[in-house]
């Protein structure tokens, strides 16, 4: 199977993005200020997310969050 086909539960994708299932069922329905919502299938109560799906949200939403330019004059002392 193509990987851009497979899709994706919502307990594997909260796995992905080291947040919890409610988090993803948030962004599912669009209640994450400041996040575009997360396209899903809707089967029954299940929702699912074609990985394809999943990698271009990712990178939509990482885009809108990048609007602001690190200066590369600054360095980290941590």
């Amino acid at each position: 199977m193509n990987p851009e086909n497979q899709v994706l539960t919502v307990s594997a994708i909260a796995r992905e993005m080291n947040c919890s299932k409610a988090q993803i069922y948030k962004a599912i329905n669009g209640l994450v200020t400041g996040v575009s919502p997360l396209p899903a299938i809707r089967l029954g109560r299940r929702r699912l997310v074609r990985r394809a799906t999943l990698e271009e949200w990712k990178r939509a939403n990482e885009r809108v969050l990048s609007g602001a330019m690190i200066d590369p004059s600054v360095k980290n002392h941590a």
